[in-house]
């Protein structure tokens, strides 16, 4: 490789690291995926005591926080929109039912919308 090659890639800087300290590249397209294996979850939608703000609610979630929050990251980047978890209970903001629906039907969840 050309010292003065600009580095455009993890693989342009493995080819010049001595060979003990090589590691293998991550995987590009290696993301987590959640598989809901069928849980019954419920979608809502509720403004009562947000002072009039509507958010999202995915009830019924049975998983660690850990999966919670990365199940909530992956709703909340589906919808373009913020959120949290609170109580075991994902929340988007807005009235996002339809686009949380479809995405955890993606996800190999059953959902109900009410």
């Amino acid at each position: 490789m050309n010292p003065s090659k600009k580095l455009t890639s993890l693989a342009d800087l493995q080819q010049i690291l001595p060979e003990s300290e090589r590691e293998p590249l991550p995987s590009v397209s290696g993301t987590k995926r959640h598989d809901g294996k069928g849980q019954k979850v419920r979608v809502r939608k509720e403004s009562h005591g947000r002072k009039g703000k509507t958010v999202t609610l995915v009830e019924g979630l049975q998983h660690n926080p850990t999966a919670m929050e990365e199940i909530a990251r992956i709703l909340k980047q589906h919808c373009g929109a913020g959120g949290t978890v609170k109580d075991g209970v994902v929340e988007v903001q807005g009235d996002q039912r339809t686009r949380v629906a479809q995405k955890l039907r993606t996800m190999n969840y059953v959902v109900k919308e009410s």
